[in-house]
C-alpha cells in the first residue's frame, strides 16, 4: 500500500523519504536544563530529524497520595516501589525550559515537539507554535485529549502499546473527527526496556494496512537492531529514547541510546531504506557490469580446421565472453570452419 507523504516542519514523512528519526528526551536531562541542552546538540549531531519532550507536570499525571495504587508494585519494574508522583515530579521537563529548548532545537536545524498529557499542555505548547503533538500508548484511550491536539491542526503521532485493534480505531476516529489529517501510528510494546521477542514488528503491516496511515516504531529495546528491521517491514518513522550517558542515571537511561548508538541508528535505518527498493530481476543497473564473470564456453586446446569439438576441447568457465553454457549440447559435436587457439571464447561463427 502506497500512501502519501506529508510534512512535520520541514522534513516529510513517508516510504519516499528516509525514516523519520524521533530521540526521545523524555527524563534524561535529569533536572538540568543545560543537560537538556546538552542532548539536542547530541541529537543534531547525530543527524536525527527530531527530538522530543514530554509536557507535564506530576500533579497533571496523578494524585500525590501514599497509598498502593499509587505506587509501582511489579518487582521486575525498573521503578519497583516508587510513588507515580515522585517518580513523575524527577522525570517531568519544566515547563519554563521548553521555549528554550524549542529555540535551540531551531538553530541547530532539528525539529523540537512534544507529548502532551492534558489540555493545558497542548494550549501551552500552543504557544510554542509547536509543529506537531505525539500521543503517548498510555494516553491513546484518553479521548478527549486526542480531540484537543487533533484540533490544532497539527500532525499526529500516536503510540499504541498495550491498545487493540477497536481502542486504536476509536482513537483514528477520534482525531480524525477533529480535525486531524495527518496521522502517524507507531508500533509500540510498552514494556520498559522491552524484549526483542516482545516487539512483533509484522504488527507493523497490519497497522498499516488496516488503517491507511504512515506507520512506525516506538522502540524500547536495546541497541537498533529492532528499529533496523522494522524500517524492512515499512516503518517510516522511528522513536528511540536518548541520552548523553546511560552511566549518568535517570529514570529512562537504562533503555535509552547514547550518542554514537544514535548515529549508527540513524545510518542504519536509512540504509535499511535505501535496501528496500523495488521488484526488480535481472541485471539492469550496476549489475550489468557483472555479466562478464558469469560462465561460458572456452576453446581448452588448439583445435584444427574441420575438427569436431567436444569435452576433451571446450569448458565452461568463467568469464562470459563465449557462448552460454546452455548452448553446452548444441556446440559439442559441431565441426570447426577455422583454427581454434586455446583461450578463445566460443561463438557460432567458428562452426559449419
Amino acid at each position: 500500500m502506497t500512501l502519501p507523504s506529508f510534512p512535520i516542519a520541514t522534513t516529510s514523512i513517508g516510504t519516499d523519504q528516509p525514516p523519520f528519526v524521533i530521540a526521545e528526551m523524555s527524563g534524561n536531562h535529569n533536572q538540568s536544563l543545560d543537560r537538556a541542552i546538552a542532548i539536542v546538540d547530541a541529537a543534531a549531531d547525530a543527524g536525527a530529524h527530531a527530538v522530543k519532550l514530554q509536557t507535564y507536570t506530576a500533579d497533571t499525571m496523578t494524585l500525590d497520595v501514599d497509598r498502593d495504587e499509587f505506587k509501582i508494585l511489579d518487582p521486575e519494574s525498573l521503578w519497583f516501589g516508587r510513588r507515580l508522583h515522585e517518580l513523575y515530579r524527577e522525570a517531568a521537563t519544566p515547563w519554563d525550559w521548553h521555549d528554550a529548548i524549542f529555540a535551540h532545537a531551531k538553530s541547530r536545524g532539528i525539529i523540537a515537539f512534544s507529548s502532551p498529557f492534558d489540555e493545558t499542555a497542548v494550549d501551552f505548547l500552543e504557544t510554542l507554535d509547536a509543529p506537531a503533538y505525539k500521543i503517548a500508548s498510555f494516553e491513546l484511550t484518553d479521548l478527549p485529549l486526542i480531540a484537543k491536539t487533533a484540533a490544532t491542526g497539527k500532525p499526529l503521532v500516536m503510540s499504541t502499546g498495550m491498545a487493540t485493534l477497536a481502542e486504536i480505531d476509536q482513537a483514528i476516529e477520534c482525531a480524525r473527527e477533529h480535525g486531524c489529517g495527518d496521522l502517524v501510528l507507531l508500533k509500540c510494546t510498552s514494556n520498559y526496556p522491552a524484549t526483542p521477542e516482545s516487539t512483533n514488528l509484522r504488527t507493523i503491516e497490519h497497522l498499516r494496512d488496516s488503517f491507511g496511515v504512515q506507520v512506525g516504531l516506538s522502540d524500547h529495546t536495546g541497541g537498533i537492531g529492532a528499529a533496523v528491521a522494522a524500517v524492512a517491514m515499512g516503518a517510516t518513522v522511528i522513536e528511540k529514547h536518548f541520552t548523553l550517558r546511560r552511566a549518568d542515571g535517570g529514570v529512562d537511561s537504562a533503555f535509552s541510546l547514547e550518542p554514537n548508538e544514535l548515529k549508527s541508528l540513524v545510518v542504519e535505518t536509512e540504509r535499511a531504506w535505501q535496501a528496500l527498493g523495488e521488484i526488480r530481476y535481472g541485471s539492469a543497473g550496476p549489475q550489468q557490469k557483472s555479466l562478464i564473470f558469469r560462465r561460458s564456453i572456452f576453446v581448452t586446446r588448439d583445435v584444427e580446421k574441420g575438427e569436431v569439438v567436444g569435452p576433451d576441447c571446450l569448458r565452461i568457465v568463467r568469464p562470459g565472453h563465449g557462448l552460454t553454457p546452455k548452448n553446452w549440447s548444441r556446440v559439442c559435436g559441431r565441426t570447426t570452419n577455422r583454427k581454434l587457439t586455446r583461450g578463445e571464447p566460443t561463438n557460432w561463427d567458428m562452426f559449419v
